[in-house]
């Protein structure tokens, strides 16, 4: 028997920046890669009406730097506007230990300045027995700061519980060059030596999304990232939409296999799309036959078996999520074609 054909709509979804009164945007694989802007990013986020946070997991420059970036980038930014991990370490931290306790600390300025802003003392050796372990990305960050982080956190005179405080687990960090190992390989390192592990402040997290409703005053967030185990799980977590925007380390492979927690709300080639009408996903159902449509794109599935029935591009991709988001199946228990992820 045949099913009925899918049926046409108009999108009633609006675009993705509807009814949002804050634009969470990450900054690696989002705005740029490396020292350079990535293409439309600069000027589709100045278009954004909302007030703009731009909130980071690398905790290897200060806010101001950050902001000083942008603006070469032709960004109109604050460091205010900044929402780094070592800010949320902070309010972890506050928690933890007594005001002005001195604190090791492995990684950059980044860190560094927000410790020292925070009135805490910090000592880059276990042997000034500091009251926590806070760790966060640097270029710099070698075996010696390792070890001396786990010298603390192994040391004389703990008892295997004294604070360790991570910004962010992130394993890979996009460089101009290509993928390189993030803070999550180090601090691993010393999860090894230690065998157990930190506190984490950044995505996918809920404390800095905390500071960042906290500065700004609202909850109605939209997060755009480039990582669905990071920026994505981190925006479930916390509760506001989100969106992937496939510039950066995430692409079709990763969105198809996407966990039910790792799933975007909203899936663009580039931030251009977020100021354009985001076609809505159109279920047909039919003897043996599911078809998801969206926008020009519709994807059948027979059983384990997808096909694509019309489409290319991102709502290809989009229809072809839905699809397998919709199975009830792992995708590894499904026939998928090439087209979709290719």
């Amino acid at each position: 028997m045949s099913s009925k054909a899918p049926s046409s709509r108009t999108p009633t979804s609006g675009t993705p920046l509807d009814g949002i009164e804050l634009v969470l945007a990450d900054l690696d694989g989002v705005i740029y890669k490396g020292a350079g802007a990535i293409p439309y990013a600069v000027e589709s986020i100045n278009a954004v009406t909302t007030r703009v946070a731009y909130i980071t997991n690398n905790a290897s420059r200060t806010d101001a730097t950050v902001a000083a970036h942008l603006t070469e980038l032709g960004l109109h930014v604050a460091p205010e506007d900044v929402v780094t991990s070592p800010q949320a370490a902070m309010t972890l931290l506050r928690e933890l230990v007594p005001p002005a306790a001195t604190i090791l600390v492995v990684g950059g300025d980044g860190l560094v300045d927000e410790v020292t802003k925070a009135g805490f003392t910090v000592t880059r050796s276990a042997l000034d027995a500091p009251a926590a372990v806070i760790q966060g990305f640097s270029p710099e960050v070698g075996w010696v700061h390792l070890a001396e982080a786990a010298f603390a956190l192994n040391g004389e005179g703990t008892t295997g519980d004294l604070p360790w405080v991570a910004t962010n687990t992130d394993w890979t960090i996009p460089q101009a060059r290509g993928t390189a190992p993030g803070n999550g390989t180090l601090v691993s390192a010393v999860h090894t030596a230690v065998g157990r592990l930190p506190v984490v402040a950044g995505k996918p997290e809920v404390p800095i999304f905390r500071e960042a409703f906290r500065r700004f005053g609202t909850e109605r967030a939209l997060m755009i990232g480039d990582r669905l185990d990071t920026d994505i799980l981190g925006a479930n977590r916390a509760g506001i939409p989100s969106v992937l925007v496939l510039t950066g380390i995430d692409r079709a492979k990763q969105v198809l296999g996407a966990v039910p927690q790792e799933r975007p709300t909203y899936i663009v080639d580039d931030l251009r799309q977020l100021h354009e009408p985001y076609p809505e996903t159109v279920v047909t159902e039919g003897p043996g036959v599911t078809r998801t449509t969206v926008g020009t794109a519709t994807v059948r599935r027979e059983g384990a078996t997808l096909t694509v029935e019309s489409g290319s591009g991102v709502d290809l991709l989009r229809a072809g999520a839905a699809a397998i988001w919709n199975s009830g199946a792992a995708i590894y228990a499904l026939d998928v074609p090439a087209e979709l992820y290719s």
